[in-house]
Protein backbone atom coordinates (compact mmCIF):
# COMPACT_ATOMS: atom_id res chain seq x y z
CA UNK A 1 0.00 0.00 0.00
CA UNK A 2 1.38 3.45 -0.86
CA UNK A 3 1.52 6.16 1.89
CA UNK A 4 -1.32 8.54 0.27
CA UNK A 5 -3.27 5.29 0.86
CA UNK A 6 -2.35 4.48 4.41
CA UNK A 7 -2.69 8.63 5.05
CA UNK A 8 -6.43 8.36 3.85
CA UNK A 9 -6.77 4.79 6.25
CA UNK A 10 -5.29 6.43 9.26
CA UNK A 11 -7.52 9.54 8.86
CA UNK A 12 -10.72 7.14 8.31
CA UNK A 13 -10.08 4.57 10.76
CA UNK A 14 -8.06 6.07 13.46
CA UNK A 15 -9.76 10.31 13.84
CA UNK A 16 -12.96 9.89 12.12
CA UNK A 17 -14.02 6.85 13.70
CA UNK A 18 -12.97 8.41 17.50
CA UNK A 19 -15.05 11.69 16.46
CA UNK A 20 -13.11 13.92 14.98
CA UNK A 21 -15.22 15.56 11.80
CA UNK A 22 -13.77 19.09 11.10
CA UNK A 23 -12.93 19.28 7.34
CA UNK A 24 -10.10 21.59 7.37
CA UNK A 25 -8.59 19.47 10.00
CA UNK A 26 -8.93 16.14 8.34
CA UNK A 27 -7.30 17.39 5.08
CA UNK A 28 -4.54 18.68 6.82
CA UNK A 29 -3.88 14.88 8.36
CA UNK A 30 -4.39 13.89 4.69
CA UNK A 31 -1.87 16.49 3.29
CA UNK A 32 0.86 16.11 5.86
CA UNK A 33 3.52 12.93 5.32
CA UNK A 34 3.37 11.46 8.30
CA UNK A 35 6.16 9.24 7.41
CA UNK A 36 8.30 12.05 6.68
CA UNK A 37 8.35 12.84 10.64
CA UNK A 38 9.65 9.16 11.58
CA UNK A 39 12.96 7.60 11.83
CA UNK A 40 13.80 5.60 8.37
CA UNK A 41 13.84 2.13 10.38
CA UNK A 42 10.01 2.90 11.41
CA UNK A 43 8.86 3.84 7.93
CA UNK A 44 6.51 0.79 7.91
CA UNK A 45 4.97 2.00 11.10
CA UNK A 46 4.42 5.70 10.50
CA UNK A 47 0.82 5.26 9.73
CA UNK A 48 -0.05 3.02 12.67
CA UNK A 49 -2.37 3.89 15.23
CA UNK A 50 0.75 4.87 18.10
CA UNK A 51 3.49 6.85 19.29
CA UNK A 52 6.53 6.47 18.28
CA UNK A 53 10.22 7.17 18.85
CA UNK A 54 12.08 9.47 17.01
CA UNK A 55 15.18 9.83 19.20
CA UNK A 56 16.26 11.85 22.34
CA UNK A 57 14.34 10.13 24.41
CA UNK A 58 11.27 11.68 22.43
CA UNK A 59 8.17 10.51 20.22
CA UNK A 60 6.02 11.87 17.72
CA UNK A 61 2.41 11.16 18.94
CA UNK A 62 -0.24 8.75 17.87
CA UNK A 63 -1.99 10.35 15.14
CA UNK A 64 -5.63 10.71 17.14
CA UNK A 65 -3.71 12.81 19.86
CA UNK A 66 -2.45 15.52 17.58
CA UNK A 67 -6.14 15.28 15.80
CA UNK A 68 -7.61 15.97 19.52
CA UNK A 69 -5.60 18.66 20.78
CA UNK A 70 -5.27 20.28 17.34
CA UNK A 71 -9.13 20.10 17.58
CA UNK A 72 -9.39 21.53 20.60
CA UNK A 73 -7.48 24.74 20.24
CA UNK A 74 -10.62 25.58 18.22
CA UNK A 75 -8.22 27.14 15.57
CA UNK A 76 -9.22 30.08 12.97
CA UNK A 77 -7.14 30.31 9.91
CA UNK A 78 -5.78 33.86 11.28
CA UNK A 79 -4.71 32.59 14.28
CA UNK A 80 -1.04 33.15 15.43
CA UNK A 81 -0.10 29.72 17.54
CA UNK A 82 2.51 28.74 20.21
CA UNK A 83 3.54 25.19 20.03
CA UNK A 84 6.15 24.42 23.34
CA UNK A 85 7.96 21.32 22.37
CA UNK A 86 8.57 21.29 18.55
CA UNK A 87 9.64 17.37 18.45
CA UNK A 88 9.71 15.83 14.94
CA UNK A 89 8.26 18.85 13.55
CA UNK A 90 4.72 16.62 13.12
CA UNK A 91 2.50 18.75 15.29
CA UNK A 92 3.96 21.86 14.07
CA UNK A 93 3.10 20.76 9.88
CA UNK A 94 -0.47 20.06 10.83
CA UNK A 95 -1.05 23.53 12.74
CA UNK A 96 1.22 25.23 9.74
CA UNK A 97 -1.79 24.27 7.59
CA UNK A 98 -4.04 25.66 9.64
CA UNK A 99 -3.47 28.83 10.57
CA UNK A 100 -1.37 31.72 9.87
CA UNK A 101 1.37 31.95 11.96
CA UNK A 102 2.96 29.06 13.79
CA UNK A 103 5.96 30.01 16.78
CA UNK A 104 7.54 26.58 17.78
CA UNK A 105 10.18 26.15 20.42
CA UNK A 106 12.36 23.04 21.26
CA UNK A 107 14.36 22.23 23.67
CA UNK A 108 16.79 20.03 22.31
CA UNK A 109 18.78 21.71 20.09
CA UNK A 110 19.35 18.51 17.62
CA UNK A 111 15.68 17.58 17.37
CA UNK A 112 14.62 21.54 16.68
CA UNK A 113 17.52 22.14 13.93
CA UNK A 114 16.62 18.60 12.11
CA UNK A 115 12.70 20.03 12.32
CA UNK A 116 13.45 23.12 10.94
CA UNK A 117 15.37 21.84 8.15
CA UNK A 118 13.00 19.50 7.36
CA UNK A 119 9.81 21.96 7.57
CA UNK A 120 11.57 24.62 5.59
CA UNK A 121 12.48 21.81 2.70
CA UNK A 122 8.93 20.95 2.66
CA UNK A 123 8.30 24.65 1.62
CA UNK A 124 6.52 25.76 4.88
CA UNK A 125 7.09 29.67 5.41
CA UNK A 126 4.59 30.13 7.91
CA UNK A 127 6.46 28.57 10.76
CA UNK A 128 9.19 30.19 12.93
CA UNK A 129 11.71 28.24 15.36
CA UNK A 130 13.36 28.46 18.25
CA UNK A 131 15.57 26.56 20.10
CA UNK A 132 15.23 27.10 24.03
CA UNK A 133 13.17 26.68 26.99
CA UNK A 134 9.46 26.48 26.45
CA UNK A 135 8.85 27.90 29.98
CA UNK A 136 9.30 31.01 28.84
CA UNK A 137 7.35 31.27 26.18
CA UNK A 138 8.07 33.44 23.32
CA UNK A 139 7.88 36.52 24.58
CA UNK A 140 8.59 39.30 21.62
CA UNK A 141 5.97 37.39 19.60
CA UNK A 142 2.92 37.24 22.04
CA UNK A 143 0.20 37.61 22.81
CA UNK A 144 -0.67 34.30 21.10
CA UNK A 145 -4.22 32.96 19.64
CA UNK A 146 -3.78 29.39 20.94
CA UNK A 147 -0.72 27.35 22.43
CA UNK A 148 -0.25 23.80 22.50
CA UNK A 149 2.56 22.25 25.08
CA UNK A 150 3.23 18.34 23.92
CA UNK A 151 5.25 17.53 26.67
CA UNK A 152 4.07 17.20 30.27
CA UNK A 153 4.73 19.03 33.36
CA UNK A 154 3.26 18.86 36.65
CA UNK A 155 2.21 22.38 36.93
CA UNK A 156 1.02 24.86 34.44
CA UNK A 157 3.65 27.84 33.42
CA UNK A 158 2.85 31.05 33.99
CA UNK A 159 5.31 33.07 31.56
CA UNK A 160 2.64 30.91 29.27
CA UNK A 161 -0.53 32.25 31.06
CA UNK A 162 0.69 35.55 30.70
CA UNK A 163 1.41 35.60 26.32
CA UNK A 164 -2.22 33.70 26.10
CA UNK A 165 -4.74 35.91 24.67
CA UNK A 166 -8.25 36.42 26.59
CA UNK A 167 -10.80 33.93 25.45
CA UNK A 168 -8.06 32.03 23.89
CA UNK A 169 -7.23 28.22 24.50
CA UNK A 170 -4.26 26.14 25.84
CA UNK A 171 -3.87 22.56 25.42
CA UNK A 172 -1.77 20.87 27.76
CA UNK A 173 -1.04 17.49 29.05
CA UNK A 174 -0.21 17.77 33.11
CA UNK A 175 0.80 15.42 36.00
CA UNK A 176 3.41 12.91 36.16
CA UNK A 177 2.92 9.29 36.32
CA UNK A 178 -0.67 9.86 36.29
CA UNK A 179 -1.15 12.79 33.03
CA UNK A 180 -4.56 14.49 31.72
CA UNK A 181 -4.85 16.59 28.46
CA UNK A 182 -6.39 19.69 29.89
CA UNK A 183 -8.00 22.64 27.50
CA UNK A 184 -7.30 26.14 29.49
CA UNK A 185 -9.38 28.78 28.30
CA UNK A 186 -7.78 32.22 29.56
CA UNK A 187 -11.03 34.57 30.98
CA UNK A 188 -10.77 38.29 31.51
CA UNK A 189 -9.84 38.23 34.46
CA UNK A 190 -6.94 36.12 33.84
CA UNK A 191 -7.83 32.77 35.59
CA UNK A 192 -8.13 29.54 33.56
CA UNK A 193 -11.08 27.49 33.06
CA UNK A 194 -10.34 24.18 32.90
CA UNK A 195 -11.77 21.28 30.90
CA UNK A 196 -10.54 17.72 30.95
CA UNK A 197 -9.84 16.71 27.57
CA UNK A 198 -8.21 12.88 28.03
CA UNK A 199 -5.57 10.79 29.83
CA UNK A 200 -2.55 10.73 28.16
CA UNK A 201 0.81 9.78 28.30
CA UNK A 202 3.68 12.22 27.75
CA UNK A 203 7.44 13.21 27.61
CA UNK A 204 7.86 15.31 30.71
CA UNK A 205 9.00 18.47 30.19
CA UNK A 206 12.50 19.68 30.93
CA UNK A 207 13.82 23.06 32.08
CA UNK A 208 12.96 25.64 34.47
CA UNK A 209 9.95 23.61 34.99
CA UNK A 210 11.31 20.65 36.46
CA UNK A 211 13.05 22.89 39.30
CA UNK A 212 9.65 24.22 39.86
CA UNK A 213 8.23 21.04 40.32
CA UNK A 214 10.46 19.61 43.16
Amino acid sequence: MVYGERRERMVQTQIMLRGIKETPILDAFRRVPRHLFVPPYLLDEAYHDCPLPIGQEQTISQPYIVALMTQHLELKPTDRILEIGTGCGYQTAILAELVKEVYSIEIIEELGEKAKELLTGMNYNNIHFMVGDGFYGWKEMAPFDGMIITAAPTITPQPLIAQLKVNSKMVIPVGSLYQSLIQFTKQETGELKKQWISDVRFVPMTGKVQNLEN
